[in-house]
C-alpha cells in the first residue's frame, strides 16, 4: 500500500499515519530523516544533498526525488509506505510519479483530509493552552501568526497537488474535520479494509 495523506498543517495527518502504521505495517517516510540518513550513510545521492546543505542551500527536488527512489526499494517498504512531508509541490508530484512509474510502482491513494481553517487555527490555539495549562512546553511555531504562515504557505505551494492528483485519479477527499476514529473509519473504507 503506497499512500500520501494531504491537507494542512493541524489537519491531523500525522495522527492518522501512525494509525495507518500500526493498522497495515507499512512505513512512515519523512523527506527529513530520509535525507538525514542517506547523508549518514554516505550514499550517491546523500553525498550530494550533504554537499547543498553545507553550502546553507535547499536540496532540489532532483535530490528529493534521489532519496525517496533509493528509500523505498528497502525491505521495509516491501508492504508499503506513506509519504510524509513529499510532495510539496507539483512539479514534485510530477516527478514522484515519473519515478514510481519508472519501478514499476504507483500509489494506491492520495488521501486529503479536508478542514476548516479558521477550525484549525481555533485548535491550535486550544491545543497550546492546553500545553501551557499542564506546564508543558509549546513549539516555537505554535502561535496564531506563525500558523496562519504556514497555513498560506500550504495554500500557495501544495494545495494544487488536490487538482494534480484528481487528474490522475488518485485523490480522495476525508472530512478532517470529524472526530479522529471517524476519519480513520472513513480512510480505511477509501483504503478497502
Amino acid at each position: 500500500m503506497r499512500l500520501i495523506l494531504l491537507g494542512p498543517p493541524g489537519a491531523g495527518k500525522g495522527t492518522q499515519a501512525s494509525r495507518l502504521v500500526a493498522k497495515y505495517g507499512i512505513v512512515q517516510l519523512s523527506t527529513g530523516d530520509m535525507l538525514r540518513a542517506a547523508v549518514k550513510a554516505g550514499t550517491e545521492v546523500g553525498l550530494k544533498a550533504k554537499a547543498v546543505m553545507d553550502a546553507g542551500q535547499l536540496v532540489s527536488d532532483d535530490i528529493v526525488i534521489g532519496v525517496v527512489a533509493d528509500r523505498i526499494v528497502e525491505a521495509d517498504c516491501a508492504k508499503g509506505f506513506i509519504l510524509d512531508g513529499f510532495p510539496r509541490t507539483v512539479p514534485q508530484a510530477e516527478a514522484l510519479t515519473s519515478m514510481l512509474r519508472s519501478k514499476g510502482m504507483k500509489l494506491d491513494a492520495v488521501i486529503e483530509l479536508k478542514v476548516d481553517e479558521d477550525a484549525l487555527v481555533r485548535r491550535m490555539e486550544s491545543r497550546v493552552a492546553e500545553t501551557q495549562a499542564a506546564g508543558g512546553q509549546v513549539r516555537a511555531d505554535d502561535n496564531p501568526e506563525s500558523f496562519k504562515k504556514r497555513l498560506t504557505e500550504y495554500r500557495e505551494k501544495t494545495a494544487p497537488l488536490s487538482n494534480y492528483y484528481a487528474g490522475t485519479g488518485e485523490l480522495r477527499t476525508v472530512d478532517g474535520m470529524l472526530p479522529i476514529d471517524q476519519v480513520s473509519v472513513e480512510i480505511a473504507a477509501i483504503l478497502g479494509a
